[in-house]
C-alpha cells in the first residue's frame, strides 16, 4: 500500500490531522521548545536547540516519508483548526499485514494543551484512518496500568480492555506491564475487505 492512497488530511470538529510538511518547521520547533516542565513520568521535557534545527526537521520528514511508503509507520501531526498550532501527534505504528492486519496506536499532546479533550478527538480520527483508509482489521494501544489519563482516552474512544500483558515494553530502564486496549474494524462499523494480495510482513 502506498502512502499516496492516504487522504492528505483528516478533519475533526476542532482539529486537522496530517503528515508534517517542510513549511511546518517553525510551528514544530516552537511546540518542542515551549512546553511546561514534565507533568508525569510519561511526559517529555523541552528539546535542546541542537535537536530543533531545520536540518534535523528535514531528516525527520525524510524518515517519516520513507516509513509511510513502506507501510510501516504513519505519523499525523495534530493541528488546531482555529489557529493552525501544532499541538501533538498521533501514530499508527509497527503495522503488520499478512494474517494479522494490525497496528499499534500511539499519541502525544504537548502538556501546555492538556485537559481540552484533544487526545480523544485525535485518536478517534486516527482509528477511522486505520480502518477506512489503511484498511486494517485491528488496532492495539498498550498503556501502563498507572497511566490513568491514557486509560481515560482509551475508554473515551471506545477501545475495549482485552488483557494485562506482563513485562511487555522496556521503558525507563525496566520491563513494564501494559494493559492492552483494542478494537477491530467491525466494532467501529467498518467491514474488513481482504487485500488482493497479502504480504508476508
Amino acid at each position: 500500500m502506498k502512502s499516496k492512497q492516504l487522504p492528505i488530511f483528516k478533519k475533526t470538529e476542532r482539529l486537522i490531522l496530517r503528515p508534517l510538511e517542510l513549511y511546518d518547521y517553525e510551528n514544530w520547533a516552537q511546540a518542542y521548545s515551549s512546553m511546561r516542565p514534565p507533568q508525569n513520568e510519561w511526559d517529555e521535557t523541552n528539546w535542546v536547540d541542537s535537536e530543533l534545527t531545520l536540518k534535523k526537521f528535514k531528516e525527520l520528514l525524510k524518515k517519516q516519508n520513507l516509513l509511510r511508503a513502506q507501510d510501516k509507520f504513519y505519523e499525523f501531526g495534530i493541528f488546531r483548526k482555529d489557529d493552525g498550532m501544532y499541538i501533538g501527534m498521533v501514530t499508527l505504528m509497527d503495522i503488520s499485514r499478512a494474517i494479522f492486519q494490525n497496528a499499534y496506536l500511539g499519541y502525544r499532546i504537548f502538556n501546555n494543551h492538556w485537559n481540552n479533550g484533544y487526545a480523544s478527538e485525535a485518536c478517534e480520527a486516527a482509528i477511522h484512518i486505520a480502518f477506512k483508509d489503511l484498511k486494517l482489521h485491528r488496532i492495539e494501544a498498550g498503556i501502563s496500568p498507572q497511566n490513568k489519563a491514557s486509560i481515560r482516552v482509551a475508554k473515551n474512544i471506545k477501545l475495549r480492555k482485552e488483557s494485562l500483558s506482563p513485562r511487555r515494553l522496556y521503558v525507563h530502564g525496566k520491563w513494564q506491564d501494559m494493559v492492552l486496549y483494542v478494537a477491530t474494524c467491525e466494532e467501529f462499523g467498518f467491514k474488513f475487505r481482504q487485500p488482493n494480495k497479502l504480504t508476508a510482513r
